[in-house]
């Protein structure tokens, strides 16, 4: 992301991070790269989880630096009646709210969206989860190849005939995260109009179904459950569905 074009479009709003690991941390890196500042709330014992995660540089840990760029950080222990009382004055300036805790974890801590919303109304409360904040599954926890395979991703992944497979990059993680920064910005432009936050819920397996673009359609058009497409298949559509070339005069 570049300035070239002048100040970026997220420049001057504050978003606090409450994110660990990968979903909530890749939705608040690109909010930072679009210009906010974000200060990410850690762990005092040992941080992110992320930061254990090789590949390894000098002792630091390159994966968590390929996902929190452009982010500020605080150790915060929440439990901690001193340290919510810091976290409760960076709300009260901020923005945005960003969390990926399992659903029930920040009502334990206090920290509400009713509660927040009554005493920070301009605040953007979003939370990132497994199964979202209301539905059967809200307690439990999720990992990205629980979604992949819930949500029916990895029933299409791979060859025709073989054996369900996971797509090589943690794909419901990510689509989380960038489902999330659309909700969110999404809220801070209706922010404008109405000068009110708005609660942003991100279930990582909706997310995952809404990825599944081409076996829905093929689905609800034949109603045949969807399979891997073999590469042979995939290439004979792809040379049907081209258009014609032309040639250059």
């Amino acid at each position: 992301m570049t300035k070239e074009c002048g100040q970026l479009p997220l420049a001057g709003i504050t978003v606090v991070d409450l994110t660990r690991v990968l979903a909530g941390p890749y939705c608040t890196m690109m909010l930072a790269d679009l210009g906010a500042r974000v200060i990410k709330i850690e762990n005092p014992d040992g941080g992110d989880d992320s930061r254990q995660v090789g590949p390894f540089v000098d002792g630091e840990s390159a994966y968590f630096a390929s996902i929190n760029r452009n982010k500020e950080s605080i150790a915060l222990d929440l439990k901690n009646p001193a340290d919510r009382k810091i976290l409760d004055r960076m709300l009260a300036t901020a923005d945005v709210l960003v969390e990926n805790f399992r659903a029930g974890v920040m009502e334990k801590l206090g920290f509400t969206w009713e509660d927040l919303h009554a005493r920070y109304p301009r605040l953007v409360y979003a939370s990132i989860s497994g199964f979202g904040q209301t539905g059967p599954y809200r307690n439990r926890p999720a990992y990205d190849m629980v979604v992949q395979a819930m949500g029916g991703l990895m029933s299409v992944t791979g060859e025709a005939g073989g054996n369900p497979a996971r797509v090589g990059v943690s794909i419901g993680d990510i689509g989380a995260g960038l489902y999330a920064t659309i909700g969110i910005q999404s809220a801070l432009l209706k922010r404008v109009h109405t000068g009110m936050g708005e609660r942003v819920d991100i279930s990582m397996l909706d997310c995952q179904v809404a990825l599944l673009e081409n076996p829905i359609a093929r689905y609800s058009a034949t109603g045949g459950v969807p399979k891997p497409l073999a590469p042979a298949i995939l290439r004979s559509h792809h040379s049907t569905c081209s258009p014609p070339r032309t040639a250059l005069l």
